[in-house]
């Protein structure tokens, strides 16, 4: 694993093992109970996804809707966050915020993904509040979003990659981006955070994770729940699992002398 002094986020030793949405397949997804059990099993990474109210409240819900997950439907950005603590996920749990995630467990690291752009500030605003720019790797889908959080907060917020940065980085592994340029292009992120695959086209490959290890920069690997599929990834050399199926990666990662507990 590239050793990256620069985000203490990354220090762990071994591959990091993250609780994606806290661990889905044991509780429903982005619940105090399914971070909970993360945490008890041992999981130091949680992994979650922030949108923000209508008032300006940064909860944990992956869906920029409460449809599919609560009982109750709604736009999260229209809502207030009276209506949308009042939702049941699952029929049962309290959407949770972001904040009550970092003041639960502070030992917790978090991978958090803003999922709208309404959801950049209130996120900024969080981290700073409770100094958890050490804590916290943000990431998101829009390379706009990333690079107002970067502005924000500074070389000490550890960032995964955006899908441009994620796009160069595949074509300089395979020859088609000189290696230089592609150093200079990716000095904002502290690591990238991909699927195994995207359609057709192999993401997590030899070349792809060789230069990035060349570059510094640990590969994790997403949302992998099947364990051949983990054990084949963590032979080729990625640094990092995000699992729903938590109990599954710790006993995979027990099994090779690779696992250590929170």
């Amino acid at each position: 694993m590239p050793a990256n002094a620069a985000w203490p986020f990354l220090d762990w030793p071994g591959p990091l093992p993250f609780a994606h949405r806290g661990g889905a397949s044991e509780a429903p997804e982005n619940t105090m109970p399914a971070f909970a059990q993360a945490v008890e099993l041992g999981y130091r990474y949680l992994e979650t996804d922030v949108h923000a109210t209508a008032d300006g409240v940064l909860v944990a819900l992956h869906d920029d809707t409460l449809d599919r997950v609560a009982d109750r439907p709604g736009v999260v950005a229209d809502l207030p966050w009276r209506e949308v603590r009042a939702a049941r996920i699952g029929g049962t749990e309290p959407v949770p915020r972001f904040a009550d995630i970092l003041g639960s467990w502070p030992d917790a690291r978090v991978v958090v993904d803003a999922k709208s752009d309404a959801a950049v500030d209130p996120l900024i605003e969080e981290i700073r509040r409770t100094g958890a720019v050490d804590r916290v790797c943000a990431g998101s889908f829009s390379d706009e979003r990333l690079r107002r959080l970067r502005a924000a907060l500074g070389p000490r917020l550890c960032t995964s990659m955006g899908p441009a940065e994620v796009r160069r980085l595949r074509y300089a592994s395979w020859g088609r981006v000189p290696a230089v340029a592609t150093r200079r292009a990716l000095r904002g992120p502290a690591c990238a955070q991909i699927p195994a695959r995207a359609g057709r086209i192999e993401l997590a490959e030899r070349r792809l994770l060789g230069l990035a290890h060349r570059l510094g920069l640990p590969v994790h690997v997403w949302t992998v729940n099947d364990p051949a599929e983990m054990r084949r990834l963590l032979d080729l050399g990625v640094d990092g699992l995000v699992t729903d199926e938590v109990a599954t990666l710790r006993s995979v990662l027990q099994e090779r002398g690779q696992w250590r507990a929170a």
